[in-house]
């Protein structure tokens, strides 16, 4: 299978370099399971073994829980080529509501959740969800550090970072991806992902399709070539929970 506008080199390996953002294989507001469990599951598998999709992005906060489980129900054992990044450090106490939590014992909980769930013994790749302003920027980065060095982590991203912060954790761990909100909607983060291009750090766009607007009447193949012609770099992760509507992603970048 040919992946979806060629590939990019991510967590050391070579994936497709249009991802699926999974966040929509939820109930409203994030929250629960989706209202059709078959679908998410028939997007899951058409994505990595009918669209040769080797990146898949989620969160322990999509559900919360619920996502990552999906994806080892439907996709475990994986496949070689596959990379799943997921998340952590975001607490949710409901539908639609978020809350930054990087205490460095709640991170490392979360890291051996997100183990158990996915059914691995290490994460290809981790991100630091959002930075706590509540706790030391670098406790935080030194947690999923620490847990790196155990073997229960092989990369670490950040994710809704500035370029100061990316610099920041530098001084820790090799930054392995950055994950920020990027649309042809949203243009404001493009400094940074052209930033990340002169470190050599994959940029991440989540929301690349300004959570939907730009995928109407045809947008949506326009607004992901405006964000891969950024720069090199650049990998976004579209989402959706139709398995109709993935197959028209993929076949509009073909």
């Amino acid at each position: 299978m040919k992946p979806p506008a060629g590939t990019i080199t991510l967590a050391g390996r070579q994936v497709s370099r249009v991802g699926l953002g999974t966040m929509r294989l939820t109930g409203p507001g994030t929250w629960g399971d989706p209202a059709d469990v078959g679908a998410a599951a028939a997007l899951l598998r058409d994505a990595v073994h009918e669209h040769g999709i080797t990146h898949i992005d989620t969160a322990d906060s999509y559900g919360p829980h619920t996502v990552e489980q999906l994806i080892r129900s439907v996709l475990h054992p994986y496949p070689d080529r596959l990379v799943i990044a997921t998340k952590v450090g975001m607490l949710r106490t409901g539908p639609n509501e978020w809350t930054p939590h990087g205490h460095p014992a709640y991170l490392r909980a979360s890291v051996e959740g997100s183990l158990r769930r996915l059914g691995v013994d290490c994460l290809d790749l981790c991100y630091l969800h959002r930075n706590d302003p509540r706790v030391p920027f670098l406790d935080q980065v030194g947690t999923l550090a620490s847990l790196q060095e155990e073997g229960k982590i092989a990369h670490i991203g950040l994710s809704k970072v500035s370029t100061a912060e990316i610099d920041l954790a530098a001084t820790l761990v090799t930054v392995a991806a950055v994950q920020n909100k990027l649309s042809e909607a949203q243009p404001n983060d493009t400094r940074t992902a052209e930033y990340c291009e002169t470190q050599g750090i994959p940029y991440v766009p989540y929301a690349p399709l300004g959570a939907g607007a730009l995928a109407q009447d045809g947008g949506a193949s326009k607004a992901l070539r405006w964000l891969l012609d950024l720069g090199e770099n650049v990998a976004p992760i579209p989402g959706t929970s139709s398995p109709a509507h993935l197959g028209e992603l993929v076949g509009s970048l073909s």
